[in-house]
């Protein structure tokens, strides 16, 4: 007697037909991160723009309300004791690229009220005006005239005497 053999199993036609090694396996999702980055990039450069022009902001909030605080201080000063132009100080405090308007008045007794407004640079490509930020600052002026200077030094030191 002869032994008997099982039937031949067909050959897939994987192995009729070889395949190159791209089309088989991981190697089919080459260059995919490359494509999704892509198409991802224009977004992360929108929310780049974005933080930087919120910094933008907050930086010309702080440079309103440093001009306002400078501007008021030098205004509430007695006449013998500051320059003749608080707004010339207040544009000295600030940076030199911020576009500032400032206004110094006073109630008629006293304290002085100085408000600046600062117009919000954009570095977003489209958009020219993100409007101004406004601050103000109230200083209140001496009761007696050279309070703040122009008389000898008091001796204030509260110390043991030296030795």
């Amino acid at each position: 007697m002869s032994a008997v053999r099982p039937p031949a199993r067909p050959r897939s036609v994987a192995h009729r037909l070889r395949l190159p090694a791209r089309l088989r396996g991981h190697g089919r999702d080459r260059g995919t991160v490359s494509i999704e980055f892509l198409g991802f990039l224009p977004l992360l450069l929108v929310v780049g723009l974005a933080v930087v022009q919120l910094g933008l902001a907050a930086f010309a909030v702080q440079q309103a309300g440093t001009g306002a605080r400078a501007a008021a201080r030098t205004a509430s000063m007695d006449e013998t004791d500051h320059p003749p132009d608080p707004a010339a100080a207040g544009r000295a405090a600030m940076s030199d690229w911020v576009d500032a308007g400032i206004s110094v008045g006073g109630d008629g007794g006293g304290s002085v009220r100085a408000t600046v407004r600062v117009t919000i640079p954009s570095i977003v490509p489209g958009v020219a005006d993100f409007g101004t930020a406004s601050r103000s600052a109230t200083m209140p002026r001496p009761q007696e005239p050279a309070a703040l200077g122009g008389g000898p030094a008091a001796d204030t030191y509260e110390g043991a005497p030296p030795r």
